[in-house]
């Protein structure tokens, strides 16, 4: 296959100014006060489709947000390749934190990114990633150098645990067949270190509810004698980990698959600048498990973190108040062989066993999806690995992610075909934070890879 690069010089502006306005739109699935925006970005996505070459485009409808389907066949005896992506977005909240409004996207140059980055929600997470790999579709129908039949399936629902995905590829299972998955919602260890990501994190997600009194009572007149929902959930919460930062909870760790020195060896030869790291993100020292590394700790061990904590009053001045309840969102990241539904029944019962009586507990599972590991040695790895040698001049490493793609073990359950995830942001992209950026360089280097997949993954299926 030709190279990419002419065709990208000489769109350049347009493929940047496409993915700004798509980022204008605030398709926040987590609040229905956005829901027109979120079905007015899945008409956005559909359009895009369209002018890139797809054949048939639709806007197919679930119990929640559509899922938006397209798909270009060339010849039914080639392989296909289904892409996977998500056009929703995290809320940005804490807006104060942010230099510019999360909306309106802007290009600044950083030390990281001295070419500019595109400052704006969804811009890595995930729209700049799904975007890549719509303007690959446009480049390879438009110079007739696609070798395979692609599809796509793009979702609105991934930032709130992708609720309807599951009904939706069920009941779909012959029009999302497929010989490869391709999903790019994951980074790379480094601007000129590409990696794949091999394993993902699995993924529990709780909320909890403690109340004390029946209503929020005066500090003086009660204080000492009645128990304070929010200092009986802190210390709920302390108990959780031990000294060594090992979660407390019975059977927890019943299921944790163990990596071999071997293994683990392997992983440590991924290039890592402790410095960098804390200096990137504004910390004193790292912290974690005790025995293990930080790219272990964010990768092959299961953790739980507190992900939000509220309670009586916030608002300005004082106000001397016993609250009557305290609530926390509670995350927990699993690794293979730990399944999500039964890691939440052990958060329940435990942290229901623990409340002292002078308070009543409600544990509320969220949603969750279980931990994901690919194999190295399958076509879609190799075909990947080849791509990224021809763009980068480089073999990528193959790596293990902290985050979690929950869908992807449902796709192999339903579709029994494998995921590769050739990602192109980076650790220090902001996603989920204020001020979440994407590279330029990074988006159009997307671009030009994603088509060389498609070469080899169709030469090595032969």
């Amino acid at each position: 296959m030709k190279s990419a690069k002419p065709y990208i010089e000489e769109h350049k502006q347009r493929f940047i100014d496409e993915l700004i306005e798509l980022l204008k739109i605030p398709s926040i699935s987590a609040d229905p006060a956005y829901k027109d925006d979120v079905f007015n970005t899945a008409e956005a996505v559909k359009d895009s489709l369209k002018k890139a070459g797809c054949d048939t485009v639709e806007i197919c409808e679930t119990p929640g947000y559509p899922i938006v389907y397209g798909e270009k066949t060339i010849d039914k005896n080639l392989p296909t390749v289904l892409v996977y992506g998500h056009y929703d977005v995290q809320p940005p909240d804490p807006m104060d934190l942010w230099n510019s409004p999360p909306f309106d996207p802007v290009i600044e140059k950083t030390e990281i990114h001295p070419n500019g980055a595109i400052f704006a929600r969804g811009s890595c997470d995930d729209k700049g990633q799904m975007y890549m790999h719509v303007k690959a579709l446009e480049y390879m129908t438009e110079t007739n150098q696609l070798p395979c039949n692609v599809k796509f399936m793009i979702e609105g629902e991934e930032e709130v645990g992708s609720a309807s995905l599951e009904w939706f590829v069920t009941r779909n299972r012959e029009k999302l067949a497929n010989d490869v998955i391709l999903i790019s919602d994951t980074g790379m260890i480094a601007k000129g270190t590409p990696s794949i990501t091999t394993g993902l994190r699995g993924l529990s997600y709780v909320e909890v509810e403690v109340t004390g009194p029946n209503r929020d009572l005066h500090s003086g007149l009660y204080g000492g004698a009645v128990a304070n929902p929010i200092n009986i959930l802190a210390k709920m919460i302390a108990s959780l980990q031990d000294e060594n930062n090992h979660i407390t909870i019975p059977g927890f760790y019943d299921d944790v698959e163990n990596l071999s020195e071997e293994e683990r060896a392997k992983m440590a030869e991924a290039p890592f600048d402790k410095e960098a790291y804390k200096k990137a993100i504004g910390i004193g020292d790292v912290y974690g498990e005790a025995g293990y590394t930080t790219n272990e700790r964010n990768s092959i061990r299961p953790t739980l973190d507190v992900n939000g904590i509220w309670g009586g009053y916030t608002g300005e001045g004082a106000k001397t108040v016993i609250p009557s309840k305290a609530y926390a969102k509670i995350s927990m990241r699993l690794v293979p062989n730990q399944d999500w539904k039964k890691i939440s029944q052990l958060f329940k019962d435990h942290f229901e066993s623990i409340a002292p009586k002078a308070v009543t507990v409600e544990v509320k599972p969220h949603h969750g999806g279980q931990a994901y590991v690919t194999p190295i040695d399958n076509t879609g790895y190799k075909a990947a690995s080849k791509a990224y040698e021809e763009t980068f001049g480089k073999t990528p490493i193959p790596q293990r992610s902290g985050g979690s793609i929950p869908i992807v073990a449902l796709f192999e359950n339903e579709l029994k075909s494998k995921t590769i995830l050739m990602g192109f942001g980076l650790d220090t992209d902001a996603i989920h934070s204020p001020n979440e950026h994407f590279g330029i360089w990074n988006y159009l280097k997307g671009i030009e890879t994603i088509p060389q997949f498609y070469h080899y993954f169709t030469e090595m299926s032969k």
